[in-house]
């Protein structure tokens, strides 16, 4: 048993990257290695202060999110600290295999510096949780307002995505208030980590606002990767298109950041109307733009080693 669990994490841990790999090379062997090249190209110091900019936005919310959970879970810190190791986390996810790394980084780095390290890997998961469910619902109403190839499937989707949410709700509710299995004990913490750190009245706000703020930052990086790439369709059009692949990055199957963004966008954009290499030299020269944006990170990195404080 003790040699079996290891041997299973090490085999996903290795799934993932090849995941993402297998799609790269499916992409270079269908369009070869110029959609990748021709973007990168084009890229101009304009775009790149750009991204530097916006990526200060989106760290802070983040940041912001991530602090606001923390502190409901009552493992809270700083504002400061919080950024800090946001930027080193954005650069290890945009440089390691994975994508997720660099959050895993910070969760286990919070939780030992607060000396709980439970709940600090579990303010990173429902501050995480809380961005994606924010960037599903933006991209619902988006999708609904403008033309895309999933438009037509957006009814049954969202219908089963609400079933789907209601079912848990409900579920939730019915929960004991304790109980001896590890699953009941599991739902139960996991109920009272959303009131306290998601739904609690000192934080809902703010959480909501920094993703919604948070999402707003990366779809203008992925505009601003299209239009430096040469994409001249309009925003209209490309909107929902980079929204489909930034939801594609929310599968940790990539190698550092690359793969199902790529695919996704590739797809997308042909579908679209467009072409698949346009769509590729989109998402590529998103991925070097991000990559710029989290330097910062790297010299986290490099700099002395920074204390997170508990706060309680």
């Amino acid at each position: 048993m003790s040699t079996a669990a290891p041997a299973g994490r090490s085999f996903w841990g290795w799934l993932r990257p090849a995941l993402g790999l297998a799609v790269l090379v499916g992409l270079l062997c269908w369009l070869g290695t110029g959609p990748f090249l021709a973007g990168l190209r084009l890229i101009d110091a304009p775009a790149l202060a750009a991204a530097l900019a916006i990526g200060v936005l989106t760290t802070v919310c983040v940041a912001w999110r991530w602090s606001l959970v923390a502190e409901g879970l009552g493992v809270g810190l700083p504002l400061r600290a919080a950024v800090a190791h946001c930027y080193r986390a954005v650069f290890l996810n945009a440089t390691l295999p994975g994508g997720i790394l660099g959050d895993v980084h910070r969760a286990v780095r919070h939780g030992r510096d607060v000396g709980d390290v439970s709940r600090g890997i579990r303010a990173v998961v429902w501050e995480r949780v809380a961005g994606q469910l924010v960037l599903v619902a933006v991209a619902v109403v988006l999708l609904f307002a403008f033309p895309s190839p999933v438009r037509p499937y957006l009814p049954v989707a969202t219908a089963i995505a609400v079933a789907a949410l209601v079912g848990v709700v409900l579920a939730a509710r019915l929960l004991p208030d304790s109980g001896a299995s590890r699953f009941t004990r599991a739902m139960v913490t996991a109920v009272s980590d959303v009131r306290a750190g998601l739904l609690g009245r000192r934080t809902w706000a703010g959480v909501l606002l920094a993703s919604a703020l948070a999402v707003a930052g990366h779809l203008a990086t992925f505009l601003l990767a299209a239009r430096t790439a040469g994409s001249t369709a309009p925003l209209t059009l490309l909107l929902p298109l980079t929204l489909l692949a930034l939801l594609a990055m929310g599968v940790p199957a990539n190698v550092a950041g690359f793969g199902p963004r790529e695919g996704v966008a590739a797809w997308a954009f042909a579908a679209a109307g467009l072409t698949a290499a346009e769509g590729v030299a989109t998402a590529t020269v998103y991925g070097a733009l991000v990559l710029v944006a989290s330097l910062p990170g790297a010299a986290v990195l490099l700099a002395r080693r920074v204390r997170v404080p508990a706060t309680v």
